[in-house]
């Protein structure tokens, strides 16, 4: 199953560390980099943050695995895991 994973960094450099937890789960499909954007209200002290959306093919059935890494991931500011239809 196909989904959306879009998730704030406070640098860039620390994509790779989520990149290889994802890894770990899911096929990554497509990733992509928005950029570093101005966050509309401050996420754990941080005004700016680094937009990352991935495209990934994973099994249902890991879904709560991989969210209860990203979870304990504390360079992760926000993230949302999305399923595409």
């Amino acid at each position: 199953m196909n989904y959306q994973l879009v998730f704030l960094l406070k640098k860039r450099e620390e994509e790779e560390i989520i990149k290889k937890i994802v890894e770990n789960f899911a096929k990554i499909i497509n990733a992509e980099s928005w950029g570093e954007k101005t966050l509309a209200y401050p996420i754990k002290k941080n005004h700016k943050a680094f937009y990352f959306n991935y495209q990934i093919e994973l099994n249902p059935k890991k879904t709560i695995e991989l969210k209860r890494k990203l979870n304990f991931e504390e360079k992760l500011l926000r993230y949302l895991l999305l399923v595409n239809s």
